[in-house]
């Protein structure tokens, strides 16, 4: 590397906080994963039978986002592997898929068969074949290998929503096929009223047993901090309040403790950038305001154009010195945006419900205000940072408006 390269000045910095960075990622499942032992202790009683060669029962995990879901599942994955090497005869199979990344049912199966068949030139196609023809394939795949196959559907909910139950429909009819093998399903969710999106036969077919994650507590959230700390931080690099100050802020957002481990591991890596010689709670701060503002950021990012163009409306009326506006302000400058550049130009009735969608997401403000005999409208006051909103403005679908309009508007 020359001495010219742009990374070698960061490279160089002798300043390291975090020892072990991979310690804190949410990816990483440690040996111990405090508060969970009951739930481990749960699940590895239901798949237990699996190292035998009996099928265990369907399971469905219910909890939200950050109560360790995952990370039970694939310790218990990890503690499933290393049961059949250590037992000869062992007739289990652990199979993780994540549906969030793979969320089609030709994609699950096809996923599921890529972690049986070793063989590349073996392999199924990732595309072109009928779903008949690659769940008999698989099938036949299944019933060869004479074992009992533990399925994992990590956010499974993402799958249904998009294809419908159909992949629970493959699954349960390749049970009823089955004569060597068999095969049990762990679905893992956020939505506890996820079964009643299923069709009743499918239900009936699942049978499955539901083992509900509950949210950390504060002290819970500290446990798990601390214990990840040991090992990813050397001696005093931690002032006494970052832990307790990561843990508060995290419990507040329903315990969930991959916030918490956000918290603490952009805490370091802010302080390690600033040359700083340890974590303080005033790193927790900066990064909970950089959590959020990325957060944020996100959510504008997917927003549709008619919506986006409803929020440049309310930042141009916003730096024209409305600080708060009407449904009918937001309208008119919506209407000479659109106009502008080419847009179909919604009703005003639609663009105050597109505001409402706003104010749902946290991005304005809207408050509905009475006039009295003269009816009521939003008063909408604009929620977003300054740098959120140049990010709105620099937005390529608004490029030929920024043209067309520099004379006009000044804050584009």
């Amino acid at each position: 590397m020359t001495e010219t390269n742009i990374f070698n000045q960061y490279l160089k910095k002798t300043n390291t906080i975090i020892k072990n960075k991979k310690i804190l990622q949410t990816t990483y499942i440690p040996e111990n994963l405090p508060h969970r032992d009951d739930k481990i202790g749960e699940i590895a009683e239901i798949l237990a039978p699996a190292l035998q060669g009996d099928k265990p029962s369907n399971i469905l995990i219910i909890g939200k986002t950050g109560t360790g879901k995952t990370a039970v599942m694939h310790f218990i994955g990890n503690e499933l592997k290393k049961a059949t090497v250590e037992m000869e005869d062992s007739k289990c199979v652990f199979i993780y898929i994540n549906c969030e990344v793979v969320d089609t049912s030709y994609g699950i199966l096809y996923s599921i068969s890529n972690q049986i068949i070793m063989d590349p030139a073996k392999r199924m196609p990732p595309t072109g074949w009928s779903m008949d023809r690659i769940l008999s394939e698989l099938t036949t795949v299944i019933e060869q290998e004479k074992k009992i196959f533990i399925i994992v559907l990590d956010e499974i909910d993402r799958s249904i929503q998009k294809n419908g139950d159909d992949i629970f429909y493959y699954l349960t009819t390749m049970n009823e096929i089955l004569k060597e093998s068999k095969v049990s399903i762990v679905g893992i969710t956020n939505n506890a009223k996820f079964t009643e999106f299923l069709d009743p036969k499918i239900r009936s077919r699942l049978g499955e047993e539901r083992i509900v994650f509950p949210p950390y507590n504060v002290e819970q959230l500290k446990d798990i901090l601390y214990d990840r700390a040991k090992d990813a931080f050397d001696e005093d690099m931690l002032d006494d309040d970052v832990i307790p100050y990561c843990a508060a802020m995290s419990a507040q957002e329903m315990g969930d403790a991959r916030k918490a481990l956000d918290l603490l591991r952009i805490s370091a890596d802010l302080a390690e950038r600033n040359g700083d010689e340890k974590v303080t709670s005033a790193h927790v701060k900066l990064a909970r305001d950089k959590i959020e503002l990325d957060a944020m950021n996100e959510i504008v990012k997917t927003l549709t154009v008619q919506s986006k163009t409803v929020l440049l409306s309310i930042i141009i009326n916003k730096e024209n010195g409305m600080d708060f506006m009407t449904t009918g302000d937001v309208f008119s400058t919506y209407k000479f945006v659109c106009e502008t550049m080419g847009l179909s130009v919604l009703t005003q009735r639609r663009v105050g419900g597109l505001i409402s969608e706003l104010d749902m997401l946290g991005i304005v403000h809207a408050r509905v205000k009475s006039f009295g005999r003269a009816g009521r409208t939003k008063e909408i006051e604009l929620n977003i940072p300054q740098k959120i909103c140049d990010n709105v403005k620099d937005d390529e679908i608004f490029m030929d408006f920024k043209k067309k309009n520099r004379k006009q508007t000044t804050l584009m």
